[in-house]
């Protein structure tokens, strides 16, 4: 049911080789997000890796190839990198426990130990009892023994390929504490000891890491409930006929209930009310509403009849279906969903590098700190305090640590408080919730940079054709300049028939509207050198058909725009007053024309899509400036902007599709940063030479591709919530590395002054994790503000 599960087993096997394979890796030794980010790059340094997804909640990476798979040197960079991995099927023939389960035994086991301590300590008065003291030794003994195994078991592993970490940080601080305490209670010094805090310090954490999990686990909702969505199993149609008879509505089918892995393509389904399309597919039989806002969050019911298109994952409300499978496994469009998001939550924006620069030195640099404010504390304890004393009278009063006991005390509240947990979990954490909050509202993120991207828009550029209209040009009026209009008709249709650019495809309709294509159907006509010149019109020639009088080449036949036929030979003055007149209405004029007559006019135009306008009003109210792109004349682009309400000036009109991605590079050359939306193959290039690329529904694969943003639902209300929820995602991003950054900068100098014992210094941690993971989640119930 999930991207997983539908991958090739790769452990070694003959499926582990070649282009596009998959690895899946069982993972030990991840703990937290800093983790998760560390095996990412390790991974991605393995040469021939394409891609890199890492599941701390399950304890996976999925690793995809563009060379060969290699999976023993992904476990051999892992385990440089202190962490061990071993490959597993798709499935998962051995199951790695969610970390939250994990984590959630690490905490009864420091609760049930700590409470008695806590209790004794505090509510009975019994630290200096001598007995207690031993009862507090065996406590702390099962917390550290058995709750801080997964941080020892992490420094050690970094230790080894000499790094340190998170669990370094909290392992030497809670040791510090317990091995100080054993010393005081064996030796028979007698004085405090302080094994109450080294096993709250180790439950607290734990309570942390718990959290993290179960809040990181509600961020994966929306990609958890797409995973859920395709059905098990399928009743599929057989019948001797083979799947071809199923379009005959022939009574001898026969229904059988399949695993939904066996359908392969040119099968055919059976799909009732209630029941979840497990396949794409193409409907041949029946009607029903079905219901697809699990994929494009949109509300309302789409009807499907015989030709129309069903998804995996989408659900039919009434009526019977029968479905021919076009697409099964990854090649769905959900799969491509999971894909994406799971490609969006696992990515890493640049402002993450910052981050992961002062992580990769903060560890190092808060041990020599430590280690510092230790022999501080303990060889000159008079300077230490005297400065504490002066503090304090700015702070707050609070005793200060006293006695042998003050320097390890002192360095392990220090090692806690500065672990860098917020940091790392700042930035993943908000782009994991914004790409699931996106996914929910039908828009696809590629990745963090993409997100980023987004958030530092200051241009909005549309593509008319298909984006801001429907895409389907109707003929207006038609003039016949020459020739007979059956003529005209008949092979001006057939040129056009063969394009499947929107304006061939009405001139061809008009045409078939007039029987213009009625009889004998295209193969019957001999047209040869056809070819569609991209941006301008179609041409070809009639093998039948020489110049009168002479033995000279066929006329070659054409369709296009006005400039193109002129540039061709045409003499188009005919054409000036019909082409000025539809112009002024927004049309756009094309001729036919033989050789170098004109014979024909057609003026055409584009319907805009429904709120169209409104979305536009909302960009502006957004701050963003809005424009718009075409290959029309300067006149039908004018009367377009108007009805969008565009300034003029913000219009680029006459461009043709090569120069889209030119015109782009100029915006950007004055400062601009463009954000393109298309959604056609001519709009590949501007979706990639635009800041960030935006493919409407229904785009072409290739602009797909090329898009950093893909907008599922049909109308363009996605536009600005796509942007409005990139802006509040960056947003989200600065606040918690902010915070991060301003825990971490305060709280170890008040540690290392004495101000916080390693008790609230764990506590400190914890809830500083809880501030941004809260902080990134409200970006699931993020709306879009300005209407």
């Amino acid at each position: 049911m999930s991207q997983v599960e539908s991958q090739p087993n790769v452990v070694g096997g003959p499926s582990a080789g070649g282009d596009g394979s998959v690895t899946v890796l069982a993972v030990t030794g991840m703990n937290c997000q800093g983790c998760v980010r560390k095996v990412t790059e390790a991974l991605e340094s393995v040469p021939g890796v394409r891609a890199v997804t890492v599941e701390l909640a399950g304890g996976r990476a999925v690793v995809e190839w563009a060379a060969e798979a290699d999976p023993a040197a992904l476990v051999t960079r892992l385990e440089r990198a202190g962490y061990k991995a071993r490959p597993v099927s798709g499935a998962g023939d051995e199951p790695v426990g969610p970390v939250a389960q994990r984590w959630q035994w690490n905490l009864w086991v420091g609760v049930a130990a700590t409470i008695p301590l806590v209790a004794g300590e505090w509510v009975l008065g019994l630290g200096m009892v001598r007995w207690f003291q031993w009862l507090a030794l065996g406590l702390a003994t099962v917390v550290q023994v058995f709750g801080g195994a997964p941080f020892y078991r992490g420094a050690w592993r970094q230790l080894r390929v000499r790094q340190a970490n998170m669990d370094t940080l909290v392992a030497l601080g809670s040791t510090t504490a317990y091995a100080y305490s054993v010393w005081v209670l064996v030796s028979g010094r007698g004085g405090h000891v302080y094994f109450m805090e080294s096993a709250a310090i180790l439950t607290l954490i734990s309570l942390g890491h718990w959290l993290e999990a179960r809040v990181g686990a509600r961020a994966s909702a929306a990609l958890r409930a797409l995973m859920e969505l395709r059905p098990p199993v399928a009743r599929r149609l057989r019948s001797g006929a083979g799947p071809g008879a199923a379009g005959s509505g022939s009574e001898d089918l026969v229904e059988e209930v399949v695993p939904v892995t066996r359908l392969q393509v040119g099968d055919c389904v059976v799909l009732r009310p209630g029941d979840r399309v497990p396949v794409d597919g193409e409907v041949i039989e029946g009607g029903s509403a079905v219901d697809e806002s699990m994929l494009t969050g949109e509300s309302e019911p789409v009807c499907k009849a015989p030709g129309a298109r069903v998804f995996a994952g989408t659900l039919v409300l009434d009526g019977r279906l029968m479905v021919r499978v076009t697409a099964t496994g990854n090649g769905t469009v959900l799969a491509e969903i999971i894909r994406a998001v799971q490609r969006a939550q696992q990515s890493r924006a640049e402002i993450q590098r910052l981050g992961d620069r002062v992580s990769s030195v903060f560890v190092p640099v808060v041990i020599g700190l430590a280690l510092a404010a230790g022999l501080w504390w303990g060889f000159w304890p008079e300077s230490a305090r005297a400065v504490h004393d002066r503090v304090a009278g700015w702070l707050w009063p609070v005793a200060a640590p006293e006695g042998a006991a003050a320097g390890f005390i002192v360095a392990a509240a220090v090692l806690i408080v500065a672990c860098p947990c917020a940091m790392g979990l700042a930035t993943p954490a908000a782009i994991m919730a914004a790409a699931n909050a996106a996914a929910a509202r039908g828009i696809l993120i590629r990745d963090g940079v993409a997100l980023e991207k987004a958030g530092r828009i200051t241009t909005v550029l549309f593509d008319k054709t298909g984006t801001l209209t429907e895409g389907r040009p109707t003929v207006l009026a038609a003039e016949l300049l020459e020739g007979k209009a059956e003529d005209a008709w008949f092979w001006a249709g057939r040129v056009a028939e063969r394009s499947l650019h929107p304006v061939s495809r009405g001139v061809a309709e008009f045409c078939r509207a007039r029987g213009g294509l009625g009889g004998g159907g295209s193969g019957s006509v001999s047209l040869v050198e056809w070819r569609e010149v991209r941006g301008s019109g179609v041409e070809a020639r009639r093998a039948d058909m020489t110049v009168a009088g002479t033995d000279a080449a066929p006329a070659v036949l054409r369709l296009g725009s006005l400039p193109w036929l002129e540039a061709a030979g045409v003499d188009v003055e005919r054409a000036r007053t019909f082409s000025e007149t539809w112009a002024q209405q927004g049309a756009t004029v094309i001729g036919w024309a033989e050789g170098s007559r004109l014979l024909a006019l057609f003026a055409l135009r584009d319907t805009l899509k429904r709120g169209a306008d409104t979305v536009i009003g909302r960009l502006h109210r957004m701050g963003f400036r809005v424009g718009m792109i075409t290959g029309d004349r300067v006149e039908v682009a004018r009367v377009i902007a108007g009805q969008l309400g565009l300034d003029g000036a913000e219009v680029l009109a006459g461009v043709r599709p090569e120069e889209k991605a030119a015109r782009i590079r100029a915006l950007q050359a004055r400062g601009d940063r463009v954000a393109f939306v298309g959604d056609g193959i001519n709009d590949a290039p501007a979706l990639e030479q635009a800041d960030l690329g935006i493919a409407v529904a229904r785009a072409t694969d290739i602009a797909r591709e090329s898009a950093d943003m893909i907008l599922l639902r049909a109308d363009l209300e996605a536009v600005p919530e796509a942007l409005g929820l990139a802006r509040a995602s960056l947003r989200t991003i600065h606040q918690n590395l902010f915070w991060a950054f301003f825990y971490n900068a305060a709280a170890v100098p008040l540690a290392a002054l004495g101000f916080l014992s390693p008790i609230l210094c764990a506590l400190a941690m914890g809830l500083s994790d809880l501030i941004v993971i809260g902080n990134a989640l409200r970006l699931r119930r993020w709306r879009l503000a300005v209407r």
